[in-house]
């Protein structure tokens, strides 16, 4: 099936993610949070808390200046404010301390279960989705996009709050010292808003488009490497570094205009902040020569209705520290849009529908008696059983599983527009042989696919031991079920890891068994490390042949009633083939075994050969039968003999 990457509708980029972000984050850490968050505000109120400080001190000294007060007599009114002062850095450097390492648990701890999350829900969603989405793509979920969340929990977040708790502290202070002052940085910040809201708005637009393309990128680069030798082989270099060009080329230009204006923002800010520390210091020092009246919150509860030196230099500061702390939040906005647009594409894989399976009919240990009557046990006794409860009648029965499956008259399309299987049926007895041949793209392997139930059928009906599929739990039908699919897939881990794949519990010894079945047991124990032997990458060291060898014991320890041989030996040799085929045969006895293959000299022994064409059986029956025929297995079976 040819994989086409879906047009899923894009998430927009608002305040629902956010919401859900930090939802999540207190669903998570119920205690640890509260308390960071207590300890970055106590450490941001105290960070205000000195231009109260200057302010008293400065007035103090400037009193004691002009009544000529004795320096001994003026240190004892400073000295305790300055160690009252000093009591309150402690407190602020005890809490940040605390702060920064209950952040560090939190957000390493919330991208731990982010990417949890995101790989349990993946092992939740159908073929489907994976045939459809470009794997480097997904994999960029778990890298980039939640690596953008980092940044905003572990800095942005924090750096919000301690600096809206400054700003906040510092403009009810600014407020108690003068209305005229407080009013002019006000518009101050109102020009800050409005460049935010400009540059901001700029960047994020880009900064969505950029995090769609690094997965793109991602996908594309993993696609090259994959078909790295197909590259080297057609001497596609060239044409392939052009492709990576055009992404790499839109990934620098959609990066460049988020950066240029994010990095715009910040120098701007300064600068705005900047102008209102000179126009408040000349102001103020106009208000304090002129002896003008100044309002503030001091003066409404009968304080001094005119500026002070104190006042002025203590209002500098603040004022310092308002638009140092507003520029701080809006530097936050960079990584605010990143990490929103990282947050819609991980909640647009989270919230992908789960594959469905309403079935209930469920696999049982069980025990036939010499009448035939099954019973469930709850240990492992070689014999399994189908338990159908029956909700109308309020019972359960146990049909004994034997591999029977039938097909009948089976419509199926991978997309609705398009059938690909047109009227199957197929009957396959319990420990028959049933092989299907035809041209590529006949819709063999198609219906090894419906019988796992990694797609569902269109019409007609699919039932095993005389059960509709539908009614069966999906993972008890695919552990009744052995599959050795055309593309190899080991994983990194011993050979001995790999085979027991197929089924955890089994011992060394039945892994081993397997082995020789499948003929895998000579070329493993000349491997380095014999069964021990580390595969990594997809077992890159090992032959296509050995790794096929490998995939055929692993189906044969899971030792199921049915097997499903998808051109199981098509990457082995002819002279292993005779090796194999022999454990393949003791592998086969008394399972019923489908078989797809090219080689129609592997499945002239079946008991019965499915012809397809165009997704419809055109002829069935045995190896003599079909020969007998002279119809298209009579043209396919001599064409290849004549070839070889």
């Amino acid at each position: 099936m040819k994989k086409t990457e879906a047009k899923l509708p894009p998430r927009k980029l608002d305040g629902g993610s956010l919401k859900r972000l930090l939802g999540m984050l207190f669903r998570y850490y119920p205690a640890l949070l509260p308390i960071s968050i207590a300890c970055i505000v106590f450490s941001a109120i105290a960070s205000a808390i000195p231009a109260i400080f200057l302010e008293q001190v400065t007035t103090t000294i400037d009193q004691c200046l002009k009544n000529g007060t004795p320096w001994a007599e003026a240190s004892e009114m400073i000295v305790p404010k300055v160690l009252l002062l000093i009591g309150f850095y402690v407190l602020s450097i005890i809490s940040v301390t605390l702060e920064t390492q209950l952040m560090a648990v939190i957000t390493q701890g919330f991208l731990g279960k982010m990417r949890k999350t995101l790989f349990e829900g993946m092992q939740n969603l159908p073929i489907r989705y994976f045939d459809t989405h470009k794997h480097g793509d997904i994999m960029s979920h778990y890298t980039n996009d939640v690596d953008t969340l980092r940044q905003l929990v572990g800095q942005s977040l924090p750096t919000l709050i301690r600096a809206g708790v400054i700003v906040l502290s510092v403009f009810f202070i600014m407020l108690s010292y003068s209305f005229w002052l407080t009013m002019i940085l006000i518009a101050g910040v109102f020009l800050m808003m409005l460049v935010s809201k400009k540059f901001g708005g700029g960047s994020a637009k880009y900064f969505v488009r950029m995090q769609k393309t690094v997965g793109r990128q991602e996908g594309f680069v993993q696609e090259m490497m994959n078909g790295q030798k197909v590259v080297k082989v057609f001497c596609h270099e060239e044409a392939s570094a052009k492709d990576f060009d055009a992404v790499n080329d839109e990934l620098y230009n959609q990066s460049y205009r988020a950066h240029a204006y994010a990095n715009m923002l910040g120098p701007v800010i300064m600068n705005i902040g900047n102008v209102l520390y000179v126009i408040i210091a000349t102001v103020g020092c106009t208000f304090l020569v002129s002896g003008a009246f100044n309002p503030s919150l001091r003066w409404l509860f009968g304080g001094a209705a005119t500026l002070s030196v104190g006042v002025i230099v203590s209002f500098m500061s603040m004022t310092k520290q308002f638009t140092g702390n507003i520029n701080q939040m809006t530097q936050q906005i960079n990584s605010i849009v990143m990490a929103m647009a990282g947050a819609a594409r991980v909640f647009t894989l989270m919230d992908e529908l789960p594959e469905a399976d309403d079935g209930y009919v469920t696999l049982v240990d069980a025990q036939i008696d010499a009448e035939g009557n099954v019973r469930e046990v709850d240990h492992h006794t070689g014999q399994w059983a189908w338990k159908h409860p029956h909700a109308a009648e309020g019972t359960v029965t146990y049909t004994p599983l034997r591999g029977e499956v039938t097909l009948n008259d089976v419509d199926f399309g991978y997309v609705p527009e398009k059938t690909v299987l047109h009227n199957v049926s197929v009957y396959a007895n319990p420990g028959q042989k049933v092989a299907f041949v035809g041209a590529t793209g006949a819709g063999k392997t198609t219906i090894t696919n419906l019988i796992n139930r990694f797609y569902d059928i269109a019409d007609g009906k699919i039932r095993y031991d005389g059960i509709n599929i539908n009614k069966i739990k999906k993972s008890d039908l695919r552990r009744s079920l052995g599959i050795v699919l055309q593309e190899t897939n080991l994983f990194t881990g011993t050979v001995m890891d790999n085979i027991r794949y197929g089924k955890l519990d089994a011992t060394d010894e039945e892994c081993i068994n397997a082995a020789k079945l499948a003929g895998a047991n000579d070329f493993i124990t000349r491997l380095p490390d014999g069964y021990d032997t580390m595969l990594s990458n997809n077992g890159s060291n090992l032959s296509q042949g050995q790794r096929q060898l490998i995939a055929i014991a692993r189906a044969a320890v899971a030792d199921p009633p049915v097997m499903i041989l998808d051109e199981a030996t098509s990457s082995i040799d002819t002279r292993t083939e005779a090796i194999v085929q022999k454990g393949m045969d003791a592998l086969m006895k008394g399972r019923t075994v489908f078989v797809i293959a090219h080689r129609l000299s592997t499945v002239r022994n079946s008991d019965v050969i499915m012809v397809l064409d165009q997704g419809r059986i055109i002829e069935r029956g045995n190896h003599e039968k079909l020969i007998a025929e002279k119809g298209q297995y009579y043209q396919l079976y001599t064409g290849a003999f004549e070839l070889e």
